[in-house]
């Protein structure tokens, strides 16, 4: 064997063990998970963790999106989304393949370049509108009113690392009926604190960022908004608009009640295959 060829067979076995890897820590994973849900705390059925799965989010927010919706319907089925990336792994890619029309604003030109190459069917039949901006507190009604996107649209998921308190604040042509928003999981209730509002800001991969749980449930209550649940990986928040809670959720609504910690590393979730979602017909 030449070099070349060694070489080659060593990128291919160190590929092959990485994915076994991989598998292996999905595995424990799954015990993990197994060993959670069988505590108490998550035994009653109107809690949402234990409805969590993933398909093309990050984690479990798939699940736990599709059993909201269960409980109080999907309306016209409308979404808007900032900080997608590539569109690969984010909350509505999964909504969009089932049939859902939708607002994708992302900043950086390399991923709306991959979203239009990769989600061009979406983009050419109109169920998928593509924005390049940053989105700020000053600029937010105004990128959703030029894209159609007011009123009663039934999910707002914000992903922007830094400011999405500030944006949600800000917003007013929109009332989602349910909002996915990112907290910060290393500010346990009951702290209530957010980074001061900088619309140049940015993460930087540290503990800074965002807003305490507490500080979101706080913010909804104002807006007319009720927790109702957060995801396993204790990174997304999720709320329901007050006039379609009911008696569908898990009471109390409180930051304490519904807090889950930082467990990052259930980005292994298995999903199945990875890669682009395209359109599917029904049948």
């Amino acid at each position: 064997m030449g070099e070349t060829e060694l070489l080659q067979e060593i990128v291919r076995l160190s590929r092959i063990n990485a994915q076994r890897q991989l598998e292996s820590l999905r595995i424990q994973f799954l015990q993990y998970w197994d060993a959670e849900m069988s505590k108490p705390r998550y035994a009653h059925p109107k809690r949402l963790v234990r409805h969590g799965f993933k398909v093309y989010s990050q984690n479990d927010e798939d699940g736990i999106l599709e059993e909201i919706f269960k409980r109080v319907g999907d309306g016209d089925r409308r979404f808007v989304e900032f900080g997608v990336q590539s569109g690969l792994e984010c909350n509505t890619a999964k909504l969009l393949i089932d049939g859902w029309r939708g607002l994708w604003i992302e900043k950086s030109a390399q991923s709306t370049a991959h979203i239009r190459e990769h989600f061009q069917s979406f983009l050419h039949t109109q169920n998928l509108t593509l924005l390049e901006e940053h989105v700020t507190a000053e600029n937010i009604d105004a990128l959703l009113s030029k894209s159609g996107f007011v009123g009663d649209i039934d999910l707002l998921s914000v992903d922007i690392d830094f400011n999405d308190y500030w944006v949600w604040k800000a917003m007013q042509v929109a009332r989602p009926r349910v909002v996915s928003i990112e907290y910060n999981a290393s500010l346990r209730p009951p702290l209530s604190l957010v980074v001061p509002y900088n619309p140049d800001s940015i993460w930087t991969g540290g503990n800074y960022f965002g807003a305490s749980l507490e500080a979101l449930v706080r913010l909804g209550t104002l807006k007319g908004y009720r927790l109702v649940g957060c995801c396993f990986a204790g990174v997304n928040a999720f709320f329901v608009r007050d006039d379609l809670c009911e008696d569908l959720f898990f009471e109390p609504a409180t930051a304490e009640e519904h807090y889950e910690p930082a467990r990052y590393f259930a980005s292994v979730f298995p999903a199945g295959h990875s890669g682009r979602p395209g359109p599917y017909i029904k049948v």
